[in-house]
């Protein structure tokens, strides 16, 4: 004799304080993963599935978390198992998102001038050991959405790809970046490497239409802009 067990049984026999519900209680909303999140979002699963095997296949259906920003009610509900309720449970989770979002731009760090760059990325760049390959991405007010360490170790043009760096611009929705790595040796001087990499960068700015606007050097307690430099 088969005995059916239905996700319902199964959430439950998950210990309780492994539940998201009860781990965002105990342990604060940023404990938890993506999936959890949005499983608590949806409450509950389907007859086949459990909330947090369905919420991970809606971050599967949009390509991680970063795609739900733009998705629209039917798309949402063309996900097997997501019902109009559930879907509109997430837009207003997405909308509220967004909106607190754009109340943080008046704070965002505007980048004026290269030492503008400097000031932002200094305390935390000067120190480390190692290369490290940073890029910010601006919105058109030249304010910082976003930055992102592209790869760590000695620059060479054949690691920092084009492409990896305009693709994210891209998916940002930058107008422009500003790219800095660190010399670990405390000279900001740049090297024939370092030119040769900016001068690649800017071009595929330029095929792409988001401007490269500076490379910048950390050294220890100072910095080299190569557009000061009239290397770009």
């Amino acid at each position: 004799m088969t005995i059916a067990i239905f996700p319902e049984l199964m959430i439950r026999d998950v210990h309780a304080e492994d539940r998201p519900r009860e781990r965002l209680i105990r342990q604060g909303a940023q404990s938890l993963s993506n999936q959890e999140l949005i499983a608590i979002l949806l409450r509950t699963g389907t007859k086949q599935e459990s909330v947090l095997a369905l919420a991970n296949r809606v971050l599967n259906y949009f390509e991680k978390l970063h795609g739900l920003k733009h998705a629209t009610l039917e798309e949402i509900i063309s996900v097997k198992g997501i019902g109009e309720a559930k879907a509109v449970q997430l837009l207003a989770a997405i909308e509220l998102g967004r909106r607190l979002a754009q109340k943080q731009v008046d704070s965002r760090f505007t980048i004026r001038s290269p030492q503008d760059a400097a000031t932002y990325l200094m305390p935390e760049m000067s120190s480390l050991q190692q290369e490290h390959f940073v890029v910010l991405f601006l919105n058109v007010k030249n304010q910082v959405l976003h930055k992102q360490t592209i790869f760590i170790g000695s620059l060479n043009s054949s690691i920092v790809h084009p492409r990896e760096i305009f693709r994210e611009a891209v998916k940002r929705s930058a107008a422009s970046i500003i790219c800095a790595h660190n010399h670990p040796s405390g000279n900001a001087a740049p090297s024939p490497e370092d030119i040769e990499v900016t001068k690649r960068l800017q071009e595929a700015g330029y095929i792409i239409g988001i401007e490269l606007v500076d490379h910048v050097i950390i050294g220890d307690h100072q910095f080299t802009s190569l557009k000061e430099k009239g290397y770009m």
